[in-house]
C-alpha cells in the first residue's frame, strides 16, 4: 500500500475521533449562551415585576369609616347601643309604612312587598311599620294591639319588656352588617345592646304594666316569620 493511500484511509478515522471532541467543546458554549448571568437576571427581574404587580392589583385601600376597617376595632356593647340607637330610630321612622298598607302589600305579593319595603336579614325580611291601635291583653310584656284597616286574622303584638328579644333594631335599616364586627358574638351583642338602649331611651318613660285598654301609637320593626303574626319591636311608643 502506498503512503498516499495510508494517509487517505487514516483521515476519516481521525475525523471521527476529532468530532466528539468538537461537540464536547461546543456544548458548554451553547448552554453558557442560554444561561448567562445577564439572562438569569432578566428572568428574575421579570418574576419580581409580576409579583409586585400582583400585590399592587390585589391591594385595596380601606377608608377609616369602611366596615372592613371598623371590624378591627374592639367591640364595646356598653357604648354601641348609646352611639347607634338614635340612628336606628331615625332610620326605622324614615322607612316605616302604615300597618294597613303594609298588610295589604304582604298579602297580595310577599316577595314584591319584601323587595319594596323590607331589609333582608338571615332571619327573614325585616319591615319598619307605624300603627295606632287599642292595646289588648298582654303576656310577658307582649301586648296585642287592635289596629283598624288590617285583616281580622292578622295578630299584631308589641313587645315592651322587661325582656326585649330579637335582632330587628340591628337589621331594620340594613346599615349594620356582619362585616363591621370581628365575629358572630359581637354581631349578636350589637343587637342586644340596641335592645337595651331601647328600654333606656323609650320604654323607661312608659308605664308598660298598665297599657291594656289604652290607645297607643307605635313605630317599630318586625321580622316576617309568620304572615299572620307580627311581633313589633318599637323605637317610638306614645300612649294617647
Amino acid at each position: 500500500m502506498s503512503e498516499a493511500t495510508t494517509a487517505s484511509a487514516a483521515e476519516p478515522a481521525a475525523a471521527k475521533l476529532a468530532q466528539p471532541a468538537a461537540t464536547a467543546a461546543t456544548a458548554p458554549a451553547r448552554r453558557q449562551k442560554l444561561l448567562t448571568p445577564r439572562a438569569k437576571r432578566g428572568v428574575w427581574i421579570g418574576v419580581i415585576v409580576l409579583v409586585v404587580l400582583g400585590v399592587v392589583l390585589g391591594t385595596r385601600v380601606v377608608p377609616n369609616d369602611d366596615p372592613l376597617a371598623q371590624s378591627n376595632v374592639e367591640f364595646d356593647p356598653t357604648t354601641f347601643g348609646a352611639d347607634n340607637f338614635t340612628k336606628v330610630q331615625d332610620g326605622v321612622a324614615e322607612r316605616a309604612v302604615d300597618a294597613s298598607t303594609l298588610a295589604t302589600a304582604i298579602a297580595a305579593d310577599p316577595d314584591a312587598a319584601a323587595k319594596k319595603y323590607a331589609s333582608e336579614s338571615s332571619g327573614g325580611p325585616v319591615y319598619s311599620v307605624t300603627l295606632t291601635g287599642i292595646v289588648g291583653e298582654g303576656k310577658s310584656g307582649m301586648y296585642e294591639v287592635q289596629v283598624e284597616g288590617v285583616p281580622d286574622d292578622l295578630l299584631i303584638r308589641v313587645q315592651t319588656g322587661p325582656a326585649i328579644n330579637g335582632t330587628e333594631l340591628r337589621d331594620a335599616t340594613g346599615d349594620i352588617t356582619f362585616g363591621q364586627f370581628k365575629n358572630q358574638i359581637d354581631y349578636q351583642n350589637a343587637a342586644a345592646a340596641l335592645n337595651e338602649e331601647l328600654k333606656t331611651q323609650v320604654l323607661a318613660g312608659v308605664d308598660t304594666a298598665s297599657l291594656t285598654g289604652k290607645q297607643i301609637e307605635v313605630t317599630g320593626a318586625f321580622t316576617l316569620v309568620n304572615p299572620t303574626g307580627w311581633l313589633v319591636t318599637p323605637v317610638e311608643l306614645t300612649v294617647k
